[in-house]
């Protein structure tokens, strides 16, 4: 009868081991999800889409700052 009952113990006190580490896991997965959400919305917004438009806009810019400046006279 007594092994019966250690046996009985030494199951519960795995599972609960099992089901413990099973949460802090999923837990831990979830902690790490927004991150790697951020990190893919910074890889957008680093990463310009068309490089030549941009700087043909950067130059239009600074030609009309250069304008306003009345550097041409």
């Amino acid at each position: 009868m007594d092994k019966n009952k250690l046996a009985a113990a030494m199951s519960a006190v795995f599972a609960y081991i099992k089901t413990s580490e099973e949460a802090a896991a999923f837990h831990a997965a979830q902690a790490l999800e927004p991150v790697a959400e951020v990190q893919a919305q910074l890889q957008q917004i680093v990463q310009p889409n068309n490089l030549w438009g941009i700087s043909g806009r950067q130059t239009q810019m600074q030609s009309n700052t250069m304008m306003q400046m009345r550097m041409f006279k």
